[in-house]
């Protein structure tokens, strides 16, 4: 069994708060500094990949990617390791104006002293969610 871990803990409560909508609950699991990369490296979301850098950035991160859809995340596996915590094999399910998207994904979560998220990377394929889309017809 995995020890509960102050990086967990930030995964758990990121999970949680994302799918219930609560964005400023979700947004005070961050540092001031923090990054998150959604996905990792550059894609139509992020052209250069740099992420999203500290709190009005990742607000409107949330503005764009999370705030719109209905969010379904299942955690398949934890592994942790100090203060990073990766949750191996994620499945996002998404809904948004009728249209379903399914997104496997792996997630390292990695916090401070305090508990407070200092980076978030999530790897995802984009080009396969760009295929759920053409197959559904909206891309």
């Amino acid at each position: 069994m995995t020890t509960e871990t102050a990086a967990i803990r930030a995964h758990k409560n990121s999970i949680r708060n994302a799918m219930a909508g609560n964005k400023q609950a979700w947004l005070a699991l961050f540092d001031d500094d923090a990054v998150v990369h959604d996905p990792v490296g550059p894609s139509d979301h992020d052209p250069e990949g740099r992420g999203a850098r500290g709190i009005a950035e990742i607000s409107e991160f949330w503005d764009r990617m999370i705030g719109p859809n209905n969010l379904n995340i299942v955690p398949h596996k934890r592994i942790s390791c100090g203060e990073t915590v990766a949750a191996v094999i994620m499945t996002a399910a998404s809904e948004q104006a009728g249209i379903k998207t399914y997104i496997e994904m792996v997630g390292v979560y990695q916090v401070n002293a305090s508990g407070k998220l200092t980076s978030l990377d999530i790897y995802w394929d984009t080009n396969s969610l760009g295929e759920q889309l053409r197959a559904l017809g909206v891309a």
